[in-house]
Protein backbone atom coordinates (compact mmCIF):
# COMPACT_ATOMS: atom_id res chain seq x y z
CA UNK A 1 0.00 0.00 0.00
CA UNK A 2 1.15 3.62 -0.98
CA UNK A 3 1.22 6.35 1.79
CA UNK A 4 -1.82 9.17 0.73
CA UNK A 5 -1.23 11.35 3.59
CA UNK A 6 0.89 11.61 6.73
CA UNK A 7 -0.94 12.05 9.61
CA UNK A 8 2.01 11.81 11.78
CA UNK A 9 4.95 9.67 12.41
CA UNK A 10 3.03 7.11 13.63
CA UNK A 11 -0.15 7.04 11.75
CA UNK A 12 -0.31 7.37 7.77
CA UNK A 13 -3.46 7.28 5.68
CA UNK A 14 -4.01 4.65 2.65
CA UNK A 15 -6.20 2.89 0.49
CA UNK A 16 -6.72 -0.95 -0.02
CA UNK A 17 -7.84 -3.38 -2.17
CA UNK A 18 -11.52 -1.87 -2.59
CA UNK A 19 -9.98 1.83 -2.94
CA UNK A 20 -11.31 2.68 0.54
CA UNK A 21 -9.09 4.80 2.73
CA UNK A 22 -7.85 3.48 5.92
CA UNK A 23 -5.88 4.71 8.13
CA UNK A 24 -2.49 2.39 9.09
CA UNK A 25 -0.73 2.73 12.65
CA UNK A 26 2.92 1.92 13.62
CA UNK A 27 5.66 3.09 15.50
CA UNK A 28 7.50 5.31 13.31
CA UNK A 29 5.62 4.53 10.05
CA UNK A 30 5.41 7.90 8.90
CA UNK A 31 8.91 9.21 9.73
CA UNK A 32 10.53 10.88 7.13
CA UNK A 33 8.17 9.55 4.40
CA UNK A 34 6.38 11.42 1.58
CA UNK A 35 2.94 10.84 0.13
CA UNK A 36 3.57 8.47 -2.88
CA UNK A 37 5.77 6.05 -1.05
CA UNK A 38 5.43 2.57 -0.14
CA UNK A 39 4.23 1.44 3.10
CA UNK A 40 6.96 -1.01 5.02
CA UNK A 41 4.40 -4.16 5.74
CA UNK A 42 6.70 -5.49 8.75
CA UNK A 43 5.73 -1.69 10.56
CA UNK A 44 2.39 -2.01 10.39
CA UNK A 45 0.74 -2.91 13.46
CA UNK A 46 -2.68 -1.83 13.05
CA UNK A 47 -5.20 -1.13 9.97
CA UNK A 48 -8.17 1.03 11.15
CA UNK A 49 -11.73 0.29 8.14
CA UNK A 50 -14.03 3.38 9.57
CA UNK A 51 -17.24 4.26 7.68
CA UNK A 52 -15.92 6.74 5.14
CA UNK A 53 -17.99 9.91 7.57
CA UNK A 54 -15.88 8.60 10.03
CA UNK A 55 -12.52 8.81 8.86
CA UNK A 56 -11.24 12.11 8.82
CA UNK A 57 -12.89 12.67 12.22
CA UNK A 58 -10.23 10.02 13.04
CA UNK A 59 -7.46 11.57 10.89
CA UNK A 60 -7.65 14.89 12.73
CA UNK A 61 -7.88 13.21 16.14
CA UNK A 62 -4.66 11.20 15.74
CA UNK A 63 -3.02 13.95 14.31
CA UNK A 64 -1.85 15.66 17.41
CA UNK A 65 -2.76 12.27 19.82
CA UNK A 66 0.80 10.83 21.04
CA UNK A 67 1.21 7.07 19.79
CA UNK A 68 1.42 5.21 23.48
CA UNK A 69 -2.35 6.75 23.52
CA UNK A 70 -3.49 5.54 20.12
CA UNK A 71 -1.71 1.85 20.43
CA UNK A 72 -3.05 1.77 24.57
CA UNK A 73 -6.55 2.34 22.90
CA UNK A 74 -5.90 -0.14 20.46
CA UNK A 75 -5.17 -2.51 22.41
CA UNK A 76 -7.65 -2.25 24.98
CA UNK A 77 -9.99 -2.52 22.17
CA UNK A 78 -8.44 -6.08 20.80
CA UNK A 79 -8.75 -7.15 24.46
CA UNK A 80 -12.68 -6.33 24.53
CA UNK A 81 -13.50 -7.27 21.20
CA UNK A 82 -12.05 -11.12 22.44
CA UNK A 83 -13.46 -11.12 25.94
CA UNK A 84 -17.28 -9.60 25.21
CA UNK A 85 -17.47 -11.54 21.27
CA UNK A 86 -20.11 -9.27 20.67
CA UNK A 87 -20.73 -6.87 17.74
CA UNK A 88 -18.91 -3.53 18.30
CA UNK A 89 -19.54 -0.03 16.22
CA UNK A 90 -16.01 0.84 14.62
CA UNK A 91 -16.48 4.36 16.35
CA UNK A 92 -15.15 2.64 19.70
CA UNK A 93 -12.16 3.68 18.03
CA UNK A 94 -12.78 7.44 17.58
CA UNK A 95 -14.49 7.72 21.44
CA UNK A 96 -12.74 5.34 23.45
CA UNK A 97 -8.99 6.73 22.20
CA UNK A 98 -10.27 10.38 22.62
CA UNK A 99 -11.50 9.69 25.96
CA UNK A 100 -8.79 7.27 27.01
CA UNK A 101 -6.03 10.56 25.82
CA UNK A 102 -7.95 13.07 28.16
CA UNK A 103 -7.87 10.72 31.39
CA UNK A 104 -4.74 10.21 31.02
CA UNK A 105 -3.88 13.96 30.57
CA UNK A 106 -6.17 14.42 33.29
CA UNK A 107 -4.34 12.49 35.66
CA UNK A 108 -1.17 13.90 34.81
CA UNK A 109 -2.57 17.18 36.21
CA UNK A 110 -4.04 15.15 39.24
CA UNK A 111 -8.05 15.99 38.21
CA UNK A 112 -10.18 13.25 38.99
CA UNK A 113 -13.48 12.99 37.71
CA UNK A 114 -15.97 11.07 39.95
CA UNK A 115 -17.99 8.33 38.05
CA UNK A 116 -21.79 8.86 39.53
CA UNK A 117 -22.93 5.23 37.70
CA UNK A 118 -19.83 3.44 38.74
CA UNK A 119 -22.08 1.32 41.08
CA UNK A 120 -24.64 0.65 38.33
CA UNK A 121 -22.38 -0.53 36.26
CA UNK A 122 -20.12 -2.72 37.99
CA UNK A 123 -23.67 -4.35 38.68
CA UNK A 124 -25.47 -4.41 35.56
CA UNK A 125 -22.49 -4.48 33.50
CA UNK A 126 -20.31 -6.87 34.65
CA UNK A 127 -18.41 -7.88 31.89
CA UNK A 128 -17.65 -4.37 30.07
CA UNK A 129 -16.58 -2.97 33.58
CA UNK A 130 -13.83 -5.76 34.07
CA UNK A 131 -12.97 -5.06 30.66
CA UNK A 132 -12.33 -1.40 32.04
CA UNK A 133 -10.59 -2.90 35.09
CA UNK A 134 -8.08 -4.85 32.38
CA UNK A 135 -7.56 -1.75 30.78
CA UNK A 136 -6.58 0.22 33.68
CA UNK A 137 -4.01 -2.41 34.13
CA UNK A 138 -2.72 -2.38 30.17
CA UNK A 139 -2.18 1.69 30.65
CA UNK A 140 -0.36 1.09 34.21
CA UNK A 141 1.57 -1.42 32.37
CA UNK A 142 2.17 0.89 28.95
CA UNK A 143 2.51 3.84 30.16
CA UNK A 144 3.10 3.91 33.89
CA UNK A 145 -0.01 6.08 34.73
CA UNK A 146 -2.48 4.52 37.43
CA UNK A 147 -6.11 5.56 36.41
CA UNK A 148 -8.65 5.21 39.38
CA UNK A 149 -11.39 2.70 38.87
CA UNK A 150 -14.19 5.48 38.31
CA UNK A 151 -11.93 5.68 34.75
CA UNK A 152 -12.83 1.40 34.69
CA UNK A 153 -16.50 2.85 34.35
CA UNK A 154 -16.27 5.32 31.98
CA UNK A 155 -14.88 2.86 29.70
CA UNK A 156 -17.35 0.03 30.38
CA UNK A 157 -20.08 2.66 29.25
CA UNK A 158 -18.39 3.12 26.16
CA UNK A 159 -18.37 -0.60 25.27
CA UNK A 160 -21.70 -0.60 26.33
CA UNK A 161 -22.49 2.27 23.86
CA UNK A 162 -20.64 0.17 21.09
CA UNK A 163 -22.25 -2.70 21.71
CA UNK A 164 -25.38 -0.89 21.40
CA UNK A 165 -24.37 1.20 18.39
CA UNK A 166 -25.95 3.93 20.33
CA UNK A 167 -24.94 7.28 22.24
CA UNK A 168 -23.30 8.04 25.43
CA UNK A 169 -26.50 9.96 26.73
CA UNK A 170 -28.29 6.95 25.96
CA UNK A 171 -25.89 4.12 28.17
CA UNK A 172 -26.21 6.07 30.74
CA UNK A 173 -29.36 6.00 30.89
CA UNK A 174 -29.42 2.24 30.77
CA UNK A 175 -28.48 1.23 34.24
CA UNK A 176 -30.87 3.98 35.95
CA UNK A 177 -33.59 2.33 34.65
CA UNK A 178 -32.77 -0.97 35.37
CA UNK A 179 -31.79 -0.50 38.58
CA UNK A 180 -35.26 1.01 39.42
CA UNK A 181 -37.03 -1.86 37.73
CA UNK A 182 -35.28 -4.32 39.73
CA UNK A 183 -36.30 -2.27 42.70
CA UNK A 184 -40.03 -2.64 41.36
CA UNK A 185 -39.92 -6.09 41.85
CA UNK A 186 -38.26 -5.93 45.59
CA UNK A 187 -40.78 -3.83 46.72
CA UNK A 188 -43.63 -4.87 45.18
CA UNK A 189 -42.89 -8.69 46.91
CA UNK A 190 -41.38 -7.39 49.63
CA UNK A 191 -38.26 -9.72 48.79
CA UNK A 192 -34.17 -10.23 48.47
CA UNK A 193 -33.76 -10.95 45.44
CA UNK A 194 -31.10 -14.07 44.77
CA UNK A 195 -28.77 -12.55 42.52
CA UNK A 196 -26.54 -15.75 42.22
CA UNK A 197 -29.91 -17.80 40.53
CA UNK A 198 -29.95 -18.02 36.69
CA UNK A 199 -33.21 -16.88 36.34
CA UNK A 200 -32.00 -13.32 37.90
CA UNK A 201 -29.15 -13.65 35.10
CA UNK A 202 -31.87 -14.60 32.44
CA UNK A 203 -34.16 -11.35 33.87
CA UNK A 204 -30.96 -8.77 33.75
CA UNK A 205 -30.65 -10.34 30.07
CA UNK A 206 -34.10 -9.35 29.26
CA UNK A 207 -34.26 -6.01 30.67
CA UNK A 208 -31.06 -5.08 29.34
CA UNK A 209 -32.46 -5.73 25.42
CA UNK A 210 -35.85 -4.08 26.24
CA UNK A 211 -34.46 -1.43 28.22
CA UNK A 212 -32.27 -0.53 25.12
CA UNK A 213 -35.00 -0.58 22.75
CA UNK A 214 -37.20 1.60 24.75
CA UNK A 215 -34.24 3.77 25.16
CA UNK A 216 -33.62 3.51 21.08
CA UNK A 217 -37.02 3.78 20.90
CA UNK A 218 -36.81 0.69 18.82
CA UNK A 219 -40.49 -1.15 18.01
CA UNK A 220 -41.28 -4.29 18.68
CA UNK A 221 -43.85 -6.70 16.92
CA UNK A 222 -45.66 -9.06 19.12
CA UNK A 223 -46.12 -12.64 17.57
CA UNK A 224 -47.03 -15.09 20.57
CA UNK A 225 -50.44 -13.79 21.37
CA UNK A 226 -51.45 -17.48 23.56
CA UNK A 227 -48.18 -17.16 25.62
CA UNK A 228 -49.46 -13.29 26.34
CA UNK A 229 -52.58 -14.89 27.33
CA UNK A 230 -51.18 -18.20 29.49
CA UNK A 231 -49.06 -16.06 31.01
CA UNK A 232 -51.48 -13.64 32.43
CA UNK A 233 -53.50 -15.81 33.99
CA UNK A 234 -51.01 -18.01 35.49
CA UNK A 235 -49.01 -15.33 37.25
CA UNK A 236 -51.36 -12.39 38.62
CA UNK A 237 -49.08 -11.21 40.60
CA UNK A 238 -46.05 -11.42 38.36
CA UNK A 239 -48.48 -9.80 35.80
CA UNK A 240 -49.41 -6.53 38.14
CA UNK A 241 -45.73 -6.11 38.78
CA UNK A 242 -44.69 -6.26 35.43
CA UNK A 243 -47.55 -3.67 34.62
CA UNK A 244 -46.35 -1.45 36.86
CA UNK A 245 -42.48 -1.55 35.47
CA UNK A 246 -44.24 -1.11 31.47
CA UNK A 247 -46.03 1.79 33.50
CA UNK A 248 -42.57 2.96 34.78
CA UNK A 249 -40.75 2.37 31.54
CA UNK A 250 -43.46 4.51 29.49
CA UNK A 251 -43.42 7.30 31.56
CA UNK A 252 -39.18 7.79 31.19
CA UNK A 253 -38.94 6.71 27.32
CA UNK A 254 -40.87 7.23 23.97
CA UNK A 255 -42.44 3.48 24.07
CA UNK A 256 -45.08 1.70 24.07
CA UNK A 257 -44.34 -1.66 25.77
CA UNK A 258 -46.51 -4.25 24.46
CA UNK A 259 -49.05 -6.66 26.10
CA UNK A 260 -46.46 -9.73 25.01
CA UNK A 261 -43.62 -7.91 26.27
CA UNK A 262 -45.39 -6.89 29.73
CA UNK A 263 -46.07 -10.79 29.80
CA UNK A 264 -42.23 -11.94 29.25
CA UNK A 265 -41.52 -9.73 32.03
CA UNK A 266 -44.05 -11.26 34.42
CA UNK A 267 -42.77 -14.84 33.34
CA UNK A 268 -39.29 -13.82 34.33
CA UNK A 269 -40.51 -11.85 37.39
CA UNK A 270 -42.31 -15.53 38.87
CA UNK A 271 -38.64 -17.53 38.34
CA UNK A 272 -36.78 -14.49 40.03
CA UNK A 273 -39.38 -14.53 42.82
CA UNK A 274 -39.34 -18.38 43.17
CA UNK A 275 -35.39 -18.31 43.33
CA UNK A 276 -35.63 -15.50 45.74
CA UNK A 277 -37.71 -16.95 48.33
Amino acid sequence: MKIIRIINNNVVSSVDDKCKEVVIMGKGIGFRKKPGEFIDDQAIEKIFHLPSENMTQFEELLENMPYEHIKAAKDIIVYARKQLDRHLNKNIYITLTDHLSYAIERQKQNVNVQNALLWEIKKYYHEEYLVGLHALDIIKEQLDIQLPEDEAGFIALHFVNAEMDGDMNSSARIPILIKDIINIVKYSFNIEINEEAFAYERFMMHLKFLVQRAVNEDVYEPDNLELEKSIKAKCRKEYACACKIKKYIESKCIYNVSEEETAYIALHINRVVRNSI
